[in-house]
């Protein structure tokens, strides 16, 4: 089935507020087994609705509409399709009532243009609405659906897995399928590198496909099975996954809901590993990843920000005479204060960030975005040197990531240099 959306509102064409219900909508329809045709942003007018809704409907089998269910006057999209439907507008006392209550329950004082979001065109299926007050509606027009839902995102959100999706189902006309599908997150490679590694790999299995989203600084590959059975869906599902395991399995650090933080906790409890962890570029955003884990006191001992260099020598014991010389974003500095964090916690492990992380600061020798990172163990000490592009977040950002990178990677065993 092919799937058409329509988002409207002002707000939406104004760019003062961005479009995040069809991403969500899109990805739980491809989830699905489901695909987009089309994605149109409309303003609230009356006829850019109704042709906006005539061009998708030649492109597909259903359309989702978000927003223009609101009491204000600027809210006309319920009208705007029963006009575009011939059709008129009556209220719903079951759900006008409805309303009323939830107001009285909510001590919310009742004002007559609430009505408004009880009528709908003659006809329509309603969608209830859960989390708010606004319902929705679905028309059948010439063998096609169309769906109609808030546009608060809470709301369509809500709405669109309770109301939309088991619509959509019942409406299909398709046989019975189950489908599974898995997320794959790497770390370490170019969208454009992974599309180069699975070239010669053969993906064509029988109702599986596969879809590339970049999510800075990561990539995730999602594949989706769908077969007449579920142990059928869920095999053709791991034989993809294995397929693409063997050409990628170094730059795979989780899958689904796994984050990288999540995947270094989990190694390092396991592994009964403790880690102290020292920052300077990067500014406390490891330690606040790590302490985001949910009993991370069981591995983390500590986290410093020593940003001046005279943090570096009064907490991490770096010798002012290795700044003067080889500066603080360099790697004497950097292995110096892995160590020193490391014998300050009294932990087996330290990690250390320094880097310039812009827009000012760079030199020719070291532009912005030089950032070192290294890690201890006491033993032995890896330290590397990255060139990152981009502005200060994003930097700061992708610095993290590798040192979290670079601490999994040695936790399994992985070579560090890689």
């Amino acid at each position: 089935m092919r799937i058409g959306i329509l988002a409207i509102g002002n707000e939406l064409t104004g760019g003062s507020t961005q479009d995040t219900n069809s991403s969500f909508i899109s990805r739980e329809l491809n989830a699905e087994g489901w695909s987009v045709s089309t994605i149109m942003v409309s303003g609230d007018d009356e006829d850019i609705i109704g042709k906006g809704l005539d061009y998708l409907m030649a492109l597909s089998d259903a359309v989702i509409v978000t927003g223009g269910l609101g009491p204000t006057s600027d809210d006309i999209t319920t009208a705007s399709i029963a006009k575009a439907f011939g059709l008129n507008l009556y209220t719903d006392e079951t759900v006008l009532n409805q309303m009323k209550d939830r107001f009285k329950k909510y001590r919310t004082k009742w004002i007559s243009n609430n009505t408004k979001q009880a009528m709908f065109p003659e006809g329509a299926e309603i969608i209830p609405n859960p989390a708010g007050t606004a319902c929705g509606f679905s028309l059948k027009k010439n063998g096609k659906i169309v769906t109609v839902i808030p546009g608060v995102p809470s709301e369509a959100k809500k709405m669109f897995s309770t109301g939309v999706i088991p619509l959509l189902k019942r409406n299909s006309g398709e046989a019975k399928q189950y489908m599974v599908s898995k997320t794959i997150k790497l770390f370490g490679v170019t969208e454009a590198g992974i599309d180069q590694m699975l070239s010669d790999v053969d993906l064509k299995i029988t109702g599986v496909s596969i879809g590339f989203y970049p999510n800075f600084p990561e990539n995730h590959i999602v594949i989706t099975s769908k077969n007449l059975t579920e142990s059928a869906a869920e095999e053709t599902l791991k034989i993809a996954e294995r397929r693409i395991e063997g050409k990628l399995q170094k730059y795979i650090f989780g899958y689904d809901n796994d984050t990288l933080e999540g995947i270094v906790a989990s190694l390092l409890t396991n592994r009964a590993l403790t880690l102290s962890v020292a920052e300077s570029c990067t500014g406390g955003l490891i330690t606040d990843r790590l302490t985001n884990i949910p009993g991370s006191s069981v591995f983390f001992d500590r986290g410093v920000v020593v940003y001046s260099n005279d943090s570096k020598t009064d907490l991490l014991g770096v010798p002012s005479e290795i700044l003067n010389n080889f500066g603080a974003v360099s790697e004497e500095t950097a292995v110096l204060m892995a160590e020193g964090v490391r014998k300050l916690g009294r932990t087996d492990l330290g990690l250390a960030t320094t880097g310039i992380a812009g827009p000012t600061g760079g030199t020719t020798q070291k532009p912005v975005g030089t950032v070192f990172i290294a890690l201890t163990d006491g033993e032995n000490t890896i330290c590397r040197n990255f060139l990152f592009g981009g502005k200060r977040k994003r930097i700061k950002k992708i610095s993290s990531q590798w040192a979290l990178e670079m601490l999994r990677r040695f936790l399994i065993g992985n070579s560090l240099n890689d």
